[in-house]
């Protein structure tokens, strides 16, 4: 059972303003966004180049200016309203998923993420889809038996980071990566689906978007020993 909308459910971050490259805007518009501007003190951020914060009360994903990006990185500020997200993207070569495992999750797509959500205490599965991003029903037990005894699953930090899978020809990969790309991706999908299997296009940016994933993901050996 899934359900979709104009934003993610509730028990997930609407697509906020922020993302990698030019803006969340421009991909679920289509038009020229205005500059990104921190969500803290507004002043203006690179485009290409900052942070995001999320929003736990909001549930929201900010930009932020690299002064405010290192002040919520301090233990307690904000009150812990405001947590940054993280730059790591890990893999884990040694934890594998197949069909069977694939098919419990029930997700009817071959691209999912999944994150925890502190402010519920539960875990959030959602996929891309023609309306954004849609949220799939997972029940405890079947997280637990497909990815709760994964390294990944152990190292994901709440609300910031995701498990991003993508299902292809029998195989299954499986991130760890920051919870803002996870919505790019989102993004990227609702502007450029077309048809009922998305169209060549979306399949194109699909591939290109995990190849960069792939390009950028260290494996979790190394992460534990830097």
């Amino acid at each position: 059972m899934s359900r979709s909308g104009e934003d993610p459910v509730s028990a997930s971050f609407a697509p906020g303003r922020a993302t990698r490259g030019s803006g969340l805007r421009r991909f679920l518009t289509g038009r020229q966004p205005q500059p990104e501007r921190c969500g803290l003190c507004a002043v203006a951020v690179d485009d290409a180049h900052h942070r995001h914060l999320v929003d736990t009360e909001k549930r929201a994903i900010v930009c932020a200016c690299p002064s405010c990006a290192l002040l919520m990185e301090q233990p307690g500020a904000a009150m812990g309203r405001f947590r940054l997200v993280p730059d790591r993207c890990l893999v884990d070569p040694d934890h594998h998923l197949d069909d069977g495992a694939w098919e419990a999750l029930q997700i009817p797509v071959g691209v999912a993420f999944f994150f925890r959500n502190a402010a519920l205490d539960r875990l959030v599965a959602l996929y891309p889809s023609p309306a954004g991003a849609t949220e799939s029903e997972l029940e405890p037990a079947t997280w637990a038996t497909v990815l709760g005894d994964s390294r990944l699953a152990e190292l994901l930090e709440p609300d910031v980071e995701a498990l991003l899978l993508r299902r292809t020809e029998g195989r299954c990969a499986c991130y760890l990566v920051p919870i803002d790309i996870c919505y790019e991706l989102v993004g990227r999908m609702r502007l450029l689906w077309q048809g009922f299997d998305g169209g060549a296009e979306a399949r194109a940016a699909l591939d290109a978007f995990f190849e960069q994933v792939g390009q950028r993901a260290r494996t979790v050996e190394k992460e534990s020993r830097a």
